[in-house]
């Protein structure tokens, strides 16, 4: 009996994945749950597994082609009498605790007709993303009758273009062309609509950590060993900001036309550079973490994203965005919204400084400058400031009496 792998609904606002590459190719065996492709959506890339042992019959998608939601993938005849698994990814829940560990992603269906609907890139169309296709339809462009210039053959929207003006299609010379990947596109569709949908204000602050820095160096051997992760600046801020997070819930909000969403569980999204592209992996509930939990969540999710071991789960339903620009030696920035939240804030580098102290005295102390962009919609200034202010007087108060665990 064939049994055909489909692309899986994940997200409200997925409506669509690309094929990143095939770990089977046909004639080739399958046990279950094993991998078998890895697809690339607008929150991670996942590999989804096969829910049946068998044999890879047929591939229906290429690499690099892009279909939607619920389009069949592939055909694996499976093993007689074998009961499918159940492995279908939750749809998300925005309030429901979220488990820590993954569990495999895939939507699947069964078929042993003949005449099952193919997917929309197995139908005899050129290679060409949706976006393309749609293009096509508007200006009248048979896709048959257009080469691609794009990875592969695949026709891009330049080659549309060309063919309803009838030019011949853009090639380069001397420029090379670095096609597009899903991560980045994605970052450059969602960074957009939020720097052109959002009214952006911007604030800084700087804070006297001298006592913080004094803390972690004297902690850091020991927490390593006692936790087995370094001890860095960052799960400090993240314990700071989430605090601060309860206290100044339009921070944790979001924008909704006529009405404004105050989100009940602190879901801290912490920025990762990847040879990928930027991700943002989210702690479900950050709050109510301590410094070393902090630092163990944030170290395993930094290494699967580096990894590209991400799960969906693992970047789905974050309230409030965390950045460490600092870490690259930055002394100040301007952070974009990440897409459907309030704000987000940014840690620079610590550097040594001279500050005025005790009894107009002049000492050197070490300080860090915290940035903060805001949806101004859903924010005054007094609201971000005060909120910014709460962050800062929380990191100044770290020293040798905090319990880090």
């Amino acid at each position: 009996m064939a049994f055909t792998l489909t692309m899986p609904e994940i997200g409200e606002t997925v409506t669509e994945g690309t094929i990143e590459r095939w770990l089977k190719q046909p004639g080739d065996k399958v046990a279950k749950y094993e991998p078998i492709v890895e697809v690339d959506t607008d929150k991670v890339t996942v590999e989804l597994p096969s829910p049946v042992s068998g044999t890879l019959k047929e591939i229906l998608v290429q690499e690099g082609e892009t279909v939607e939601i619920g389009a069949e993938l592939a055909v694996i005849d499976e093993v007689a009498g074998e009961t499918p698994a159940d492995i279908s990814l939750p749809a998300p829940d925005a309030e429901a605790p979220q488990r820590q560990e993954p569990t495999p992603a895939t939507t699947v269906s069964s078929s042993s007709k003949s005449g099952s609907k193919k997917s929309r890139a197995g139908q005899g169309t050129r290679r060409a993303t949706p976006r393309v296709r749609r293009l096509a339809e508007e200006l009248g462009v048979d896709l048959s009758d257009v080469t691609g210039t794009g990875p592969g053959a695949r026709i891009v929207e330049d080659d549309v273009r060309a063919a309803a003006s009838g030019a011949e299609s853009p090639r380069t010379t001397d420029d090379e062309v670095i096609p597009l990947t899903g991560i980045r596109r994605t970052i450059a569709q969602r960074m957009s609509a939020s720097a052109f949908s959002a009214p952006v204000a911007w604030l800084a602050m700087e804070a006297d950590v001298t006592s913080l820095v004094s803390l972690r160096q004297s902690q850091r051997d020991t927490f390593r060993d006692r936790h087995g992760v370094d001890l860095t600046y960052l799960p400090f801020m993240a314990d700071a900001v989430s605090g601060a997070l309860v206290e100044h819930p339009y921070l944790n909000a979001s924008w909704g036309e006529d009405q404004i969403l105050l989100k009940k569980r602190i879901n801290l999204g912490i920025a990762v550079a990847t040879d990928r592209g930027l991700l943002v992996p989210v702690i479900p509930d950050a709050d109510k973490l301590t410094i070393s939990e902090l630092a163990k969540a944030m170290s395993d999710l930094g290494e699967r994203a580096r990894a590209n071991k991400l799960q969906l789960r693992d970047v789905q339903n974050g309230s409030f965005t965390l950045d460490n620009t600092g870490a690259f030696g930055s002394l100040i920035s301007k952070p974009i919204i990440n897409l459907g939240q309030a704000a987000i804030i940014t840690i620079e580098a610590i550097t040594k400084q001279p500050r005025v102290v005790a009894d107009d005295a002049i000492a050197v102390r070490s300080v860090v400058t915290i940035c903060l962009s805001f949806d101004h919609r859903i924010l005054d200034g007094n609201q971000a400031g005060e909120f910014l202010e709460d962050v800062k007087r929380r990191l100044e108060v770290f020293g040798s009496d905090t319990d880090i665990k």
